[in-house]
């Protein structure tokens, strides 16, 4: 499963093998056949280091694709047209977003014995963070402000678009546990249907390490969170996932809605400051991980496209320290179940899900809480 050859960006933002093979030019051959836009000789500009699909930049004769594969069981082709109903959706609404490519049939999706595919155009723009690890925070405040404000565009362009429930929970950002009165009996419920995760959980005391780290959290928000308007959301709003104006904090396209999903409007802002507004692997290296002021700034350009209430930002506050628990779950299920990596499914249980709660408790996580509640 392991390609040796090709590296890419590692849990602790190193450089370690890729699961996945890269794309390759035969594999672009092959797809030709499906896809009009791979028509003649085609070149292969870039592979993403991103760790958890198999992503290249192509040059065709006509235009630039992006081009990616999936493990059948992280998405099949139903569950990505969940994906592409919601961009054709903003695109309509005048959203800047990638437009994905159809197939000779009419389809967005092509699934083989190998992988399920998808292709995007690429909209002008520069990749400024094309580079940037997970959790990097952007270079200006002023970035910070445009990407609050695009997030901002984008709820606006999703209040009218209605749809069920995402067909899966790997590598999904949901927010399910969190309005649920009970989130270790919602969890319990849901693992006869989630056989890799509970087979991880089974060996783990989890409810207690659950209940110890993530419920006093859940306690102050789920009355408030449940009463939120659902929304199809982005749910990853990090900067490496926009384009941008060169040279400008404006913001030219919003790309890859892989973790989209119905949760909420806060939901996903909280997402985008945990994001871009706390530089989790700095903690690695015994540095400092908050950045208020991103935070602050991401926050503003947010609330100059879209207003918030003092309560809606107290709440905003009180969601950040369990914005990860659906997604956290859902890693821990894919290295577990489909990668078999257990030392990442351990980091993403004792790190990512019970580590980020718990860091909200120190003193520079607090004071984090603190400056978004005096934005209020």
């Amino acid at each position: 499963m392991t390609d040796r050859s090709h590296r890419v960006q590692g849990l602790s933002n190193d450089d370690v093998a890729a699961d996945w093979a890269p794309i390759s030019i035969d594999e672009l051959a092959r797809l030709r056949g499906d896809y009009p836009a791979l028509e003649g000789d085609c070149q292969l500009l870039w592979h993403s280091p991103r760790p958890m699909s198999a992503a290249a930049l192509v040059q065709t004769p006509s235009q630039r694709v992006f081009v990616k594969r999936h493990h059948p069981r992280v998405r099949t082709a139903p569950t990505l047209r969940e994906e592409h109903r919601f961009i054709a959706h903003l695109a309509a609404a005048g959203l800047p977003v990638v437009s994905v490519l159809r197939t000779r049939a009419g389809d967005s999706a092509v699934a083989t014995g190998d992988g399920t595919y998808e292709a995007h155009s690429v909209p002008a723009g520069e990749d400024r963070y094309r580079d940037a690890s997970s959790w990097t925070p952007p270079s200006t405040v002023a970035d910070a402000s445009a990407l609050g404000a695009m997030l901002a565009r984008l709820h606006h362009a999703a209040v009218d678009y209605h749809a069920p429930q995402r067909s899966t929970q790997v590598l999904v950002a949901r927010d399910e546990l969190i309005r649920a009165d009970d989130p270790l009996d919602a969890l319990k419920a849901q693992l006869h249907a989630r056989p890799g995760l509970a087979d991880y959980l089974v060996r783990r005391p989890w409810e207690s390490e659950l209940a110890r780290s993530v419920l006093p959290w859940h306690s102050r928000v789920v009355a408030r969170a449940a009463a939120e308007p659902v929304l199809w959301t982005h749910n990853d709003l990090h900067v490496s996932n926009l384009l941008w104006q060169p040279g400008l904090s404006q913001v030219s396209a919003v790309l890859d809605f892989g973790l989209a999903s119905p949760t909420s409007a806060l939901f996903d802002l909280a997402t985008a400051i945990e994001r871009n507004a706390v530089a989790w692997l700095e903690l690695d290296q015994g540095r400092p991980a908050a950045r208020p002021a991103m935070a602050l700034a991401l926050l503003e350009g947010y609330r100059r496209v879209r207003a918030l209430d003092a309560a809606q930002v107290h709440l905003l506050a009180d969601l950040l320290p369990v914005v990860h628990l659906d997604f956290a779950l859902s890693e821990i299920e894919y290295f577990h179940a489909v990668t078999g990596s257990e030392a990442n499914a351990d980091v993403a249980y004792y790190t990512f899900l019970l580590g980020h709660a718990d860091w909200f408790h120190s003193d520079e996580g607090r004071a984090l809480l603190d400056a978004l509640r005096a934005a209020a």
